[in-house]
């Protein structure tokens, strides 16, 4: 959306296709308020996928307060008692990563979910704040928003003004109809003459756009389109409109197991870094550049991992093989010739 995040959007059409599609990508229908009114957290443990509604199994992880790391905070941070954690999901979410719970209101999902853990290690309370892609951004710029747990792509044009903490691989897929055989293979080539979906401000839709830049320089022609919502990407892929979806492969994932009995059944034509071919891309908190955050959130990750928390975190949520040694602060990200 990767999250992002790089959340990605989709298309729409009517009847009985819009019925069943709605039903395959329901969760993601419902995520409208603008902070969760439920953080999650309870004294000593996070509970994770909470009101998932299938798309995450509800485990509560104990989490201790370790005060030599949360000494490590700026002043201001420390002294709020909280730590303000930035959701782009608006309008629409996007399971598994971000997404109002089924109970209507507990803003789920495996990125305000790890935000929670690393709240609990530094010893402060979570407060969500869910915005749209850019707003998001804006929340970070401002000082509204103290991190992004939200599929952010760690990227060198990015680092200009953020810094960042990585805790996650970023991998992309390709969704397609289960009964496409077509294969992306790795090799842009094979994008010639096809429709694709993206998440507009995403770097996905950046990797996208730079094919679609070299196959017009060889006389072919690549079609990008633009949806609002999960909901209405897979209703076009559905109705022939687009030949696939590329975004994050979690959501991807997803869809493939929600949409297994459905009409419709999708599957995954193939997968590429979120850093482009040069480089393995990396999903990270993200702070104001400058801002001191860095340090102490990385250090709380790495307290996750070390002792098993973080593992839990992501066999929750069927991320388990997207998972990080330890978490680095500002590593090599995708390249500006790449974006």
């Amino acid at each position: 959306m990767s999250p992002r995040f790089t959340p990605p959007r989709r298309l729409g059409v009517a009847g009985a296709v819009l019925a069943s599609a709605a039903l395959v990508v329901s969760l993601a229908a419902c995520s409208g308020q603008a902070s969760a009114e439920n953080d999650g957290t309870s004294k000593g443990g996070v509970t994770v996928a909470a009101h998932a509604n299938g798309a995450g199994t509800e485990t509560t992880i104990q989490v201790d307060t370790v005060s030599s790391i949360a000494d490590e905070l700026p002043a201001s941070v420390k002294s709020s008692g909280k730590l303000v954690i930035g959701v782009g999901a608006l309008p629409a979410g996007f399971p598994p990563l971000a997404f109002t719970g089924d109970d209507q209101k507990t803003l789920t999902g495996s990125e305000p979910d790890l935000g929670r853990l690393v709240a609990a290690v530094l010893g402060l309370k979570p407060e969500v704040k869910n915005a749209t892609w850019d707003n998001l951004f804006v929340g970070i710029d401002t000082g509204a928003t103290d991190v992004g747990f939200s599929n952010i792509t760690d990227t060198e044009q990015r680092k200009e003004k953020y810094d960042f903490a990585s805790y996650r691989k970023d991998e992309l897929a390709f969704t397609v109809l289960k009964k496409n055989t077509w294969e992306f293979d790795g090799d842009y080539e094979n994008l010639a003459g096809k429709t694709i979906a993206v998440g507009s401000g995403t770097n996905q839709e950046k990797i996208l756009l730079e094919w679609k830049s070299k196959l017009e320089a060889e006389g072919k022609t690549l079609t990008v389109k633009y949806y609002p919502d999960a909901n209405s990407t897979y209703l076009a892929l559905n109705s022939g409109k687009i030949d696939a979806n590329f975004g994050p492969n979690p959501t991807a994932a997803y869809q493939n197991t929600q949409s297994a009995s459905s009409a419709n059944p999708t599957r995954t034509a193939g997968t590429f870094s979120g850093a482009g071919e040069s480089l393995q891309g990396l999903i990270a908190a993200t702070v104001k550049k400058g801002s001191g955050l860095d340090k102490p959130i990385a250090d709380a990750i790495d307290y996750l991992i070390e002792h098993g928390q973080y593992a839990k975190w992501l066999k929750a949520y069927n991320l388990t093989n997207e998972g990080l040694p330890k978490s680095e602060i500002n590593p090599p990200g995708l390249p500006i010739s790449n974006q």
